[in-house]
């Protein structure tokens, strides 16, 4: 996400001016600008006299809560790929089954 890569990179050098942003985030000047400005809107950037970003208490909350939902979603992802790795198995045992069918009945089974 953009708006994090900006962020980061402002917590990152304890500050930053628009071209460190613009190289360490990977971005036009084009998108640096408008994107800054969304940042700055949202009160989670303040621009000082010295043209140095910084982050605000509310930047740094997001960036935070952000790092924690990206982690969090990488576990996710992980776990989900295992699952399906799990059933191409499952399917490659049973190849004429319907391996969400087998396990809906073996759920229903234990219900009973």
């Amino acid at each position: 996400m953009i708006l994090a890569n900006i962020l980061s990179v402002v917590s990152d050098n304890h500050g930053a001016k628009k071209t460190r942003i613009m190289y360490q985030a990977y971005l036009s000047y084009k998108l640096l600008v408008r994107y800054l400005n969304d940042v700055m809107d949202a009160g989670l950037v303040i621009c000082g006299d010295d043209d140095c970003y910084r982050l605000t208490s509310k930047g740094e909350m997001f960036l935070a809560k952000f790092n924690k939902y990206s982690r969090f979603r990488e576990d996710v992802d992980e776990q989900v790929n295992h699952v399906e790795d799990q059933k191409i198995m499952l399917e490659e045992l049973c190849p004429n089954s319907d391996v969400e069918d087998v396990a809906q009945r073996a759920v229903e089974r234990g219900k009973a």
